[in-house]
């Protein structure tokens, strides 16, 4: 990893470590955590009190990947069967975790296609 890499990603951790003392999941209301990569994006339902994942949903899984991972419209795509999965297991609110990433582009698209599929937050 090159050293501006390195640099960039320890930034995000420490905005991610700053986002995460205010943030906690519940099983009433599990964090909607977000992670993205150059190639792919992933969203997760976290109970933290439990420890555990409650659904999950990535560009990676065999049905997303008719489309790049790495776009915006992919981004939304997943936010949207995340929210499906969401009420299959019966949650409707979560708490929004951006990751320590911009609420912007694909991380935007996603929460709002997870809002407009029926998850409140």
């Amino acid at each position: 990893m090159s050293n501006i890499a390195k640099v960039r990603r320890e930034g995000r951790l420490r905005r991610h470590r700053r986002v995460r003392k205010k943030i906690h999941g519940t099983a009433e209301r599990p964090r909607l955590a977000v992670h993205r990569t150059n190639k792919h994006f992933n969203l997760q339902l976290i109970d933290d009190e439990a420890g555990r994942t409650v659904a999950a949903a990535s560009s990676v899984e065999a049905d997303m990947r008719s489309s790049s991972g790495a776009t915006v419209s992919a981004a939304a795509q997943v936010g949207k069967l995340l929210a499906q999965r969401a009420k299959a297991a019966g949650v409707n609110k979560v708490v929004f975790d951006r990751g320590g990433y911009r609420y912007h582009g694909r991380v935007a698209a996603a929460a709002e296609a997870a809002r407009e599929a029926g998850l409140e937050f």
